[in-house]
């Protein structure tokens, strides 16, 4: 069994790849609006309406790639109109890039094409090199602050001697194994993190969406950057645990939780802010991601 892992790291974006990057999304645009206009959304039908549509001055595995990237974000946009018909048209703002094709590792620099035989170079840091020595490469996405690289591992999918049981709650994580082991994490301090920036966020008067929608974006970036590492320490011991036990991991269905706190619920407001700021979706993507590396098998 194959496991797609990815390994990220900052870097400093050159001219020449932040127009890359702007050409990149330009093309995954131009695919988006082609398939609302047909009405498509398969990855065939796509290529063969918007392949000879993009600019011919782009390498070709770069169309194919923007031509990918939009098939899944109409995909997204279908499953969404389904739930909701006043959903908005999608449209790519950020600078990116993801290709399967064309790129190459060489020591420490890995080399992505610009133009035919013209490249650009970004030095690979030490733990990206040690996490990708001797491991299948499967794709890069670049973006003006990160290079982000997708590599493949081979893993033994075992018979599970057990199982253990995740309970996600407001401020702690229980979990309880087939053997009648029980164990509470403490999540109090990521609840009082968020209950502080959403008091900060909630000073803020100016009447400016553009303003707001920039000081939210940096306060959301410091919130997120204290409560990631409270979660990876709890999902790094629940999968540790489950693999010296040689127990499956099973978590409960929460899909469409978000729905019993929305407003009209007769609930109060800040109510209703602590159970929508509850981080139980990225708990359940850290720990799947973590067992999926280390041979445990993750369930639901």
């Amino acid at each position: 069994m194959q496991a797609v892992k990815m390994v990220r790291q900052k870097h400093q974006t050159p001219a020449n790849l932040l127009w890359l990057l702007d050409e990149f999304r330009c093309m995954v645009n131009v695919c988006i609006a082609i398939g609302i206009e047909e009405n498509v959304s398969s990855l065939k039908t796509l290529s063969l309406r918007s392949y000879h549509r993009l600019s011919r001055d782009n390498l070709s595995y770069y169309r194919l790639c923007a031509i990918s990237a939009a098939t899944g974000i109409l995909r997204n946009y279908r499953k969404a109109k389904r739930k909701n018909p006043r959903t908005r048209v999608p449209y790519a703002k950020k600078l990116m890039l993801t290709t399967c094709y064309g790129f190459e590792i060489t020591d420490d620099l890995l080399r992505l094409p610009v133009k035919p035989r013209k490249y650009v170079y970004l030095k690979l840091n030490n733990h990206t090199l040690r996490v990708l020595s001797g491991l299948n490469v499967r794709s890069v996405t670049v973006t003006p602050a990160s290079v982000s690289i997708a590599y493949s591992i081979e893993t033994a999918e075992i018979r599970p001697e057990g199982y253990v049981g995740v309970d996600r709650n407001l401020d702690n994580v229980t979990t309880a194994s087939t053997d009648g082991t029980v164990k509470t994490f403490d999540l109090s301090k990521a609840t009082g993190i968020k209950s502080t920036y959403r008091f900060v966020k909630g000073r803020l008067k100016r009447n400016d969406t553009r303003i707001r929608a920039r000081v939210f974006s940096k306060y959301g970036e410091k919130q997120r950057n204290r409560v990631q590492p409270l979660l990876h320490n709890v999902s790094k011991r629940i999968v540790e645990d489950a693999k010296t036990r040689q127990h499956g991991i099973v978590m409960e269905r929460l899909t469409g939780i978000r729905r019993l706190y929305r407003r009209g619920n007769r609930q109060s407001r800040s109510y209703r802010a602590r159970m929508n700021s509850w981080s139980f979706g990225e708990l359940q993507r850290q720990i799947e991601y973590k067992a999926t590396g280390t041979r445990t098998r993750p369930g639901t």
